[in-house]
């Protein structure tokens, strides 16, 4: 056989290894959010665990995407490592599904139907049918059936092509003799886990084993020892995702190795002590694709089922050798946004919305804290007030790095909206942060210089600060909960804090002229009001936000002409709605609609 007859072996493996990778993608990009809210749903019943982790895998097609899913999930915190253990054997179930189709190639062409089942004939149907709806489907869904579709013919056609071009060799007796070299039964694990390695999936290691197989070289004996290296080699890939990441993390992909290791020993010792005490009679026979598909599908389910009793004893082993370390309450909050999560970007936006929620619960507990340092300042509340504010700005450059990591992905338009709400709602918060030092600031200063208000003036304050607290308040419940009723309702108490402003200003003028406040304290009064006002401001913004949402467009959606429009005709709920706060928070001088 000719060099120049063996090249389609390199189109063959090309197809199959790219078609394996669209068709995971895609099924992945499809379906990822509702596998991932199964997963993090997932109760404590371990055969529950292992058939979420089967069928994940067999949707996405790649138990290394589930494995580190799973990490990806523990290091945000998500899930429990007790949980991720039986996902993590189901994953190992789940990845033999793509064996067990590629066997239809042995399929017989006596009947027409199951025929047409075979790879060589069902791949070019699959591949048409995907490209013309990937081509001419308007809408996105219908367009990612079709690169599943298209995924699935390019395997099926890429296995038919490396087949062909093996099929010669079943007569080179070269050929025949390399394989016998694997009889050594350590060869063959080495062998089958640096192929798994390198290609980084054992579906795709354990299929071009199949096509193989069609040159009648492939003997139990050789096939064996091929297939368990293949299932150890696997855990390459998940063990470099997981570098970096946290204890748990780590736990579950040392309990990974160990599990498929245990299995491979197992299967190693049992089989072999049979061949040399009783022999099995077919051997030396060849193995055919279902023979390859039916021992991998026995050595995950297997071992999945012999070491799922024993999930606790590897739980505590793995404890032994990854040591727990400490972490602080502001950093473990962040690992929520685990890199590993960007493959399912739908999935790590929501962490974004969560890392989000906690940082608008310090923004808002800084805002009280440092108002209450203007009535009993303290250097030790003052240095609580600063350090939050730190971690409000690590907060935002990790949310918003994140944020562009996430929209540097392929992203349906729906996610596409929520990155672009969330990389202004961190703004906006941030900004909150940064008005809440100012006020402390302010604090600290009237503390250092002697500088006090009057009596009336703390009233004011007060006042004012009492409606600032409120709407500070409702904007953080709203976003928290995407209350649209409450996020509405957010602009009319920003309106009546806007006019108190502008009156507590003219107020003040009044005093200086009148000599009853000096100038160093009127500087501090009319700094305490901007940073109100502007507060209120960013809380508008986030109502804001969350009407976007629920108008779902934030391309279109002209804030500005919203809030203008509102200001000049009013509904009547708006109406009564700043009638209410403006009651609430009366100052001598009103303007009621």
């Amino acid at each position: 056989m000719k060099i120049v007859e063996m090249l389609p072996i390199f189109a063959g493996i090309g197809l199959f290894l790219f078609g394996m990778s669209m068709l995971g993608g895609a099924l992945e990009k499809l379906a990822g959010a509702k596998l991932e809210h199964k997963l993090e749903k997932l109760t404590s019943n371990r055969m529950k665990g292992v058939l979420l982790g089967t069928g994940v895998t067999a949707v996405i097609q790649s138990s290394s995407a589930t494995s580190i899913m799973v990490v990806g999930l523990l290091n945000a915190g998500i899930m429990k490592l007790s949980h991720a253990v039986p996902v993590i054997m189901g994953a190992n179930i789940g990845t033999t599904v793509t064996g067990q189709i590629l066997r239809l190639g042995d399929l017989g062409d006596a009947n027409v139907l199951l025929s047409l089942l075979k790879p060589s004939a069902f791949g070019p149907i699959l591949i048409g049918i995907g490209a013309a709806m990937n081509l001419f489907c308007k809408k996105r869904k219908k367009k990612d059936i079709g690169v599943i579709l298209l995924g699935l013919g390019m395997i099926f056609f890429g296995m038919n092509t490396m087949e062909k071009t093996l099929s010669p060799l079943k007569d080179m007796p070269w050929f025949n003799e390399v394989f016998t070299v694997f009889h050594n039964p350590l060869l063959g694990i080495l062998l089958g886990a640096l192929m798994t390695a390198v290609l980084q999936s054992s579906s795709a290691s354990v299929g071009i084993l199949q096509a193989l197989s069609s040159t009648g070289a492939i003997t139990f004996s050789t096939a064996v020892p091929i297939i368990l290296g293949q299932n150890v080699g696997k855990c390459v890939t998940v063990v470099l995702a997981s570098i970096g990441s946290k204890k748990d993390a780590k736990r579950a992909v040392f309990i990974d190795v160990l599990t498929n290791t245990c299995g491979m020993i197992i299967f190693f010792v049992v089989i072999y002590t049979y061949q040399a005490i009783f022999g099995f009679s077919f051997w030396e026979h060849a193995m055919t694709r279902g023979n390859i598909a039916d021992f991998h599908t026995l050595f995950n389910l297997g071992t999945s089922l012999l070491l799922l009793p024993f999930i606790g004893v590897l739980i505590s082993v793995a404890k032994r050798f990854v040591k727990d370390e400490e972490i602080n309450k502001d950093e473990e909050i962040l690992n929520v946004l685990d890199e590993l999560l960007l493959q399912t970007p739908n999935v790590a936006l929501e962490q974004c919305r969560k890392a989000l929620n906690s940082m608008s619960d310090i923004a808002a507990e800084n805002v009280n804290k440092a108002m209450d340092l203007l009535n009993n300042f303290t250097q030790e509340r003052f240095d609580e007030v600063s350090e939050s504010e730190e971690v409000l700005d690590k907060f935002e450059s990790t949310i918003t790095n994140y944020l562009v990591a996430v929209t540097s992905r392929d992203l349906t338009d729906a996610d596409n909206r929520n990155a672009t709400e969330m990389l202004h709602v961190v703004s906006e918060i941030e900004r909150i942060g940064d008005h809440a030092m100012n006020i402390a600031e302010v604090a600290q200063y009237n503390f250092d210089n002697g500088i006090s208000f009057s009596e009336e003036a703390f009233e004011e304050l007060d006042t004012m600060g009492g409606a600032v607290r409120e709407i500070l308040q409702h904007a953080v419940h709203a976003y928290h909960t995407k209350d649209l009723k409450e996020g509405i309702n957010i602009e009319p108490l920003e309106e009546v804090i806007d006019y108190l402003q502008v009156e507590l200003k003219a107020i003040h003028v009044d005093r200086l002229c009148e000599g009853k406040c000096n100038v160093r304290a009127g500087i501090s009064y009319i700094e305490l009001l901007t940073n109100y006002e502007r507060i209120s401001d960013h809380c508008s913004n986030l109502g804001i936000a969350i009407i976007q949402a629920y108008e779902n467009d934030y391309h279109d959606f002209d804030c500005h002409k919203h809030i203008s429009a509102l200001h000049k005709e009013p509904t009547p709920e708006y109406k009564e709605s700043y009638n209410y706060y403006l009651d609430k928070y009366k100052i001598n001088r009103v303007n009621n609609y």
